[in-house]
């Protein structure tokens, strides 16, 4: 009865996601990794409650192409968390998660993020808020503990706290916060990571649907994170070196499929970009995200130079993409 309570409403595919990173995984950099792997589950930016409900642009727009698709709330008003789940389900979205691992300062004068951790109680409300007004998933993304409460026990009164509430799916980032004296990328970096605490958690808590986040860099971590767990998050990584995604399909989620070429994917992005062009957006909008497409090949810097050099000027289009990708061609022949 328990683990039908805490996993109800529509099932996803959460054996590999790509994190919600700020600045970087928008609407355009998610719609370029789709094009690369139909299973991965995709994470927009943190979106704070605030901006959504007193903010002046559109902040839950998205392409349809990206399914299946999180949005990754930010607040911890529970009557306002639920009015941003609402519409996020009206809108489409597959998944609504509650950010608790941001230790960013910013983040903590606004009571949300890492900071909630200490707040179990809160953070179950604002979960039971939200699975009150919505049929999709919501989920809760954490760290394993912050500042000096990093017991195991700490972590155990949290998940038992907001389980209790009806949360069925955590990702784990496998690092503990510190809230005072590191940056937001230094604690990606400096705490250490315990893989074995998330493997334990999992143990301890077989209802639960537990993804890990932190430091996984290759599709082979993730393999060996699957052994233990039900799925993996990845950051930067997908980012930096986004065609790593082209192999998710088939080694992680058993889909058998053609890899797309890079060549594959520029030409797919064509139209999309020409339609952004159209609409008045500027070419370096999209392709910022791409300049990790060729990482680790010959010719990898000459696009990556092409693009940074070119993509941002006024009235720059998509010849642009074009001549970055002939530049490969040139440096490989001059080595």
């Amino acid at each position: 009865m328990l683990k039908n309570n805490l996993n109800d409403g529509l099932q996803l595919d959460r054996t590999f996601s790509i994190a919600p990173m700020l600045d970087w995984t928008d609407r355009h950099y998610r719609y370029f990794a789709r094009l690369m792997s139909a299973n991965a589950l995709l994470y927009t930016e943190m979106v704070t409650s605030g901006a959504i409900l007193h903010g002046r642009g559109d902040y839950l727009a998205y392409n349809q192409e990206e399914h299946p698709l999180a949005l990754q709330l930010g607040g911890s008003n529970p009557a306002e968390l639920a009015r941003c789940a609402k519409l996020a389900a009206e809108r489409g979205y597959d998944e609504v998660n509650l950010n608790v691992g941001c230790p960013s300062d910013r983040v903590q004068n606004g009571r949300f993020g890492a900071c909630l951790m200490a707040e179990p109680e809160l953070v179950a409300e604002c979960v039971d808020a939200m699975k009150q007004v919505v049929d999709i998933p919501v989920t809760v993304k954490t760290r394993i503990g912050i500042d000096e409460q990093d017991s195991y026990e700490f972590l155990t009164h949290f998940i038992d706290t907001v389980m209790a509430k009806g949360c069925g799916e955590f990702i784990i980032h496998a690092r503990k916060a510190w809230l005072q004296g590191l940056s937001p990328k230094e604690n990606r970096e400096i705490p250490p990571l315990d893989y074995e605490r998330v493997y334990q958690l999992k143990r301890d808590y077989p209802m639960l649907n537990i993804s890990i986040n932190g430091g996984i860099t290759s599709l082979e971590q993730a393999q060996t994170h699957l052994q233990h767990l039900d799925g993996v998050m990845v950051g930067r990584e997908a980012y930096q070196n986004p065609y790593m995604l082209s192999q998710v399909d088939q080694l992680l989620c058993g889909r058998q499929k053609t890899v797309i070429s890079r060549e594959a994917v520029i030409e797919a992005m064509v139209p999309y970009i020409e339609a952004h062009l159209q609409a008045g957006g500027r070419l370096n909008h999209i392709t910022r995200h791409m300049i990790g497409l060729f990482q680790g090949l010959p010719g990898a810097r000459a696009w990556r130079r092409y693009l940074s050099e070119n993509a941002h000027k006024n009235g720059a289009g998509i010849e642009v993409v074009k001549q970055a990708y002939l530049s490969i061609q040139t440096e490989i022949i001059a080595q």
